[in-house]
């Protein structure tokens, strides 16, 4: 697990084509030995990383459809899971790391997809395509600029955002 999460920030840091054995170890702090035996090649290696990291956006979308499925207020709950994934900013800033490199990066589109076709995917049903994609660009919008400004979430922007988005 220390090489993939290791693998995962090197990636998102110098992308997919700058990414070696020795910056994986150095980063997962295991000897280069480790990557090597646990990962024959650097494709490998790669492609464990990038399914690590689609399959917990993969649990995260499953885990938000969950707590929105049957809520009468959607856009509270979403503002107050958008809140519980900022409050682990490491973590919050390693997967936008991968996001944003998916756009320098073909490798890691699916790791973007996953999020982006995840929420909507939930959504889409109960609100419709357009304002599920409404509430993903809100949502991508207001996460950015809170990692980017280290700003706090306004929480009460973001629901009367959402409310907007789902409402339309």
């Amino acid at each position: 697990m220390l090489i993939l999460r290791g693998a995962c920030e090197v990636i998102a840091e110098v992308g997919v084509g700058n990414t070696t054995h020795r910056l994986v170890a150095a980063r997962a702090g295991v000897p280069l030995g480790a990557t090597t035996y646990y990962f024959a090649s650097l494709d490998d290696l790669v492609a464990a990383a990038l399914a690590h990291a689609s399959a917990e956006t993969v649990e995260l979308v499953a885990e938000w459809a969950e707590r929105t499925r049957d809520s009468d207020d959607p856009a509270g709950v979403l503002t107050a899971l958008t809140a519980e994934y900022l409050a682990d900013r490491s973590r919050a800033l390693l997967e936008y790391e991968l996001y944003l490199a998916a756009a320098r990066s073909p490798e890691l589109r699916g790791f973007a997809r996953a999020w982006v076709e995840g929420v909507g995917g939930f959504l889409s049903p109960r609100v419709g395509a357009r304002a599920a994609a409404g509430v993903v660009a809100v949502l991508d919008g207001t996460m950015l600029q809170v990692l980017t400004l280290g700003a706090a979430l306004d929480e009460g922007q973001l629901r009367w955002a959402l409310g907007r988005c789902l409402d339309a």
